[in-house]
């Protein structure tokens, strides 16, 4: 699975907006967040849509969330706000 393209950040340019406004998270290059200098969140995309790779609860790992539906959107925001606090 590749990183997002241009063209898919322009898609998902509601989304990006959003998850700039999460207090803690730093864009460093458009679509790739990070927290306190490490990774926390940035975007895929494959033949099955948009995908959205956010760290996990504990910090180890990323969860993988589908970003394609406004579910999958809301579904990320959330995670996003509730872990980078």
């Amino acid at each position: 699975m590749k990183h997002a393209s241009p063209a898919v950040l322009d898609a998902i340019a509601p989304l990006l907006a959003e998850v700039r406004g999460v207090p803690g998270l730093v864009e460093r290059s458009r679509g790739v967040f990070y927290r306190k200098g490490r990774a926390f969140l940035h975007f895929h995309e494959d033949p099955k849509g948009i995908f959205a790779d956010v760290r996990d609860s504990d910090g180890r790992d990323f969860e993988r969330i589908e970003v394609s539906g406004d579910a999958g959107r809301q579904r990320l925001l959330a995670a996003a706000r509730a872990r980078a606090g």
